[in-house]
């Protein structure tokens, strides 16, 4: 049975592509790399960037010791020096001009 929180799940993973279904493989990994490089993008002053990207991904770069733990109430993450580091070499990488 869906409840309305695995259902919002599911609607957003799938909302995207309406060709995909669970049986789609996902490389979680590109989509850290993208996430981590838009939380780059949306550094403020104070250092940190707005959380509002998929918490799966989130999570996963906090794992990883990227950005500060996303299950806060703030509506922002912080980058920790390696995460910032990897996000501006990522955002270069899938961004800009080749």
């Amino acid at each position: 049975m869906l409840t309305a929180g695995s259902r919002m799940r599911h609607i957003s993973r799938f909302a995207i592509l309406r060709s995909m279904d669970s049986r789609t493989e996902i490389d979680t990994g590109r989509i850290d790399e993208a996430v981590l490089a838009l939380l780059w993008l949306n550094l403020d002053a104070t250092g940190t960037a707005w959380k509002g990207f998929d918490w799966s991904a989130m999570n996963r770069l906090h794992e990883r010791g990227l950005i500060s733990d996303p299950v806060r109430k703030a509506k922002s993450v912080w980058l920790t020096d390696e995460g910032m580091a990897e996000a501006e070499r990522l955002f270069f990488e899938l961004f800009s001009p080749r």
